[in-house]
């Protein structure tokens, strides 16, 4: 059935670039908003950036805005987050989801239907 699978989190010192890669299989993912979360120990998860359906709009949250980029292969059913001028603050692990529903903000969790398991980001000197 449907699966989002996480990739390219890793190790990097800060300044440094990592490209995270959100790969789909069971559904077609150019059909759906993809969102970016990132959790750090003993914090909420928060939302990073998000793309609309095929064509859609972009966002990033204010503390990552001008250092990711968030696009799509949508031969490859794959969603990335490009992030440059990586910072100690942005440790975590790093999810994908699916958005199911347009209630709330694409920030919001609940708006969600299906996670991916994560994959750690680690940014230290």
């Amino acid at each position: 059935q449907l699966q989002l699978v996480e990739s390219g989190g890793g190790l990097v010192q800060p300044g440094g670039s990592l490209r995270l890669s959100c790969a789909a299989s069971g559904f077609t993912l150019a059909n759906y908003g993809i969102g970016w979360f990132r959790q750090a120990p003993g914090k909420e998860r928060e939302g990073v950036s998000y793309i609309e359906r095929s064509g859609g709009m972009t966002d990033y949250a204010d503390s990552v805005k001008g250092r990711f980029i968030i696009s799509r292969d949508n031969a490859k059913n794959t969603v990335y987050l490009q992030m440059n001028s990586l910072k100690p603050e942005d440790t975590g692990v790093f999810y994908c989801a699916r958005r199911s529903g347009y209630g709330n903000s694409w920030w919001r969790p609940i708006v969600y239907d299906y996670w991916g398991q994560g994959t750690q980001v680690t940014v230290t000197s």
